[in-house]
């Protein structure tokens, strides 16, 4: 059920922040069309729409990197005006961005300070021992558990989050934006996350979160607003409200939040792995000894937490990496050492993990990006020269039929939303006609109405004969989805099930290391049928 401001009780005097009537505008594009937000000091408020619904310039414009065209920014009941994120953060205002802007190679406390380290000796050296103390001090007050001296590249992508928490508040910080928080935890530290904010708005501070996802919003906000469009649709009470409402107001229409797979009879196998076993960068054996089988028509799910190997895996089967052993045999043919390139061009599409590290060339517009890996197959290329006509009509019908927002292929990939780039990608490589679709958290940022269609594509590639092999750290993607599900931990597959008989508790046991029996259950062979 929706309802209005004064139904959720807030007045003038309870507000954190206020942004009254924000209009922003970009060329071809108005992002916020007159948006009205009222956080009330000490919630959690969730800001939930569609990729590319203006839900992040909204909080640009709060953190101060873009400034309003229309509009007034009010924190704390006082008009301001950010001409820069430095404004924002003097003004108490914390962003935490979906992508870490933390530094690798320096420790925790280094990120924590950096750009704002205490001094003594009359700004002559930095006083490491205040940054320890008071991180420390943040640290019990809100009861993170974090060590200073550990190297960041060392440490969880959850301690990682923490870590940013931690140098907002490190500066001060009362207003704590986070985009899209959940997009790289696994199930256990999106738990974690939610005792995060918890305990942070128990002390006093306000939380904004962007995200598309129903369930963390519902679960962890006291109140929610609905952008669609750019534009305000309304803000509810999440104890008024369901997930099948909200889902309607995000995208304009009913949306089918389950997807519905059905049996389907399955063809010869396309895809087979024998012993495979692939070491890491650092000559570590993290993929030890997998077999697995994928036949047309079927979707095999690998499930885990992310570092348990699934990755290599997945690295080693696309072509990215060479197994150490075993072999790769897909369509009949051993592929093992086939490059990356024959692999698309004998029908293996890919989804990769990082849509920006392997999936983009970020400052490629996306008529180049729509080609790669195909610029040179008969369909866009004649005589070694690519049909730049053929590409751009190529570009164009992704976008429209993913529905990539804004729509234009002329326009570089590092300037679309996460979500964006995520369905381009996806529709690139469904495109492709292939015959074995590997899809590695193919979701990962992609709103509710983005993610049915995905879904929905999926399905239909497996009716027509199409294998798939889905990773996903999402359950209920991958349990509603797969045909068969294949849990991975420290390099093995621990367990084969059904995904229909196994509770999304017995699946996180396994994914833990453990079979709800407690015993152990080493290298089932994927292979067998259900």
């Amino acid at each position: 059920m929706e309802t209005n401001t004064a139904d959720l009780d807030v007045t003038n005097s309870d507000l954190a922040v206020h942004l009254d009537g924000i209009t922003k505008r970009f060329p071809g594009v108005v992002a916020n069309d007159d948006v009205d937000l009222r956080v009330e000091r000490g919630t959690v408020h969730a800001l939930l729409g569609e990729n590319g619904a203006g839900k992040t310039t909204l909080m640009n414009v709060l953190y101060g990197l873009y400034q309003p065209d229309e509009g007034r920014v009010v924190v704390d009941g006082e008009e301001r005006t950010f001409d820069s994120p430095r404004d924002a953060i003097d003004a108490g205002i914390g962003m935490i961005h979906q992508h870490f802007m933390l530094v690798d190679p320096m420790t925790v406390a280094e990120n924590i300070a950096l750009g704002n380290e205490p001094t003594k000796w009359f700004g002559m050296a930095v006083d490491r021992d205040r940054i320890d103390r008071e991180i420390r001090d943040l640290c019990d007050r809100y009861g993170f558990e974090v060590d200073p001296d550990a190297t960041v590249e060392d440490v969880s992508v959850g301690v990682q989050q923490r870590v940013e928490i931690l140098k907002a508040l490190f500066r001060g910080a009362d207003v704590l934006i986070l985009d899209e928080p959940t997009a790289v935890l696994t199930p256990q530290e999106v738990e974690g996350l939610y005792d995060v904010l918890e305990e942070l708005t128990d002390q006093g501070k306000t939380i904004i979160f962007i995200t598309h996802k129903l369930e963390e919003a519902t679960h962890a906000a006291d109140a929610i607003t609905v952008l669609r469009d750019g534009v305000s649709v309304g803000t509810v009470d999440p104890d008024r409200t369901d997930r099948e409402a909200l889902a309607e107001r995000m995208v304009g229409r009913e949306v089918i939040l389950e997807a519905d797979s059905d049996p389907v009879e399955t063809g010869d196998t396309v895809l087979s792995t024998r012993d495979v076993t692939v070491e890491d960068d650092r000559g570590v054996e993290v993929v030890s000894g997998i077999d697995l089988d994928v036949r047309a028509g079927e979707i095999l799910g690998i499930a885990g937490v992310d570092g348990n190997g699934q990755a290599e895996l997945i690295e080693a089967i696309t072509g990215l990496r060479i197994p150490d052993e075993g072999t790769i045999d897909y369509a009949g043919d051993d592929i093992t050492a086939w490059s990356r390139r024959r692999r698309i061009e004998n029908g293996m599409a890919y989804i990769p993990e990082d849509r920006q590290e392997r999936g983009l060339v970020m400052p490629f517009d996306l008529v180049e990006n729509g080609v790669l890996g195909s610029q040179r197959s008969g369909r866009f290329a004649s005589g070694g020269r690519i049909d730049w006509a053929g590409v751009r009509d190529h570009a164009e019908e992704i976008i429209e039929t993913y529905d990539v927002r804004p729509p234009d292929a002329t326009a570089a990939a590092r300037s679309f939303s996460g979500g964006n780039q995520q369905k381009f990608i996806a529709g690139r490589e469904f495109e492709r006609d292939p015959s074995l679709v590997v899809a590695t958290h193919p979701t990962r940022g992609v709103d509710i109405g983005s993610t049915e269609f995905i879904h929905d594509r999926l399905l239909e590639l497996r009716r027509e004969g199409v294998a798939v092999l889905l990773v996903s750290s999402k359950l209920d993607e991958i349990r509603s989805l797969s045909d068969r599900l294949a849990v991975m931990y420290e390099g093995e597959f621990i367990d084969v099930t059904d995904p229909d008989a196994v509770t999304e508790e017995e699946l996180g046991l396994r994914m833990a290391g453990q079979r709800p029996d407690g015993e152990a259950d080493r290298h089932p062979n994927p292979g067998e049928s259900r």
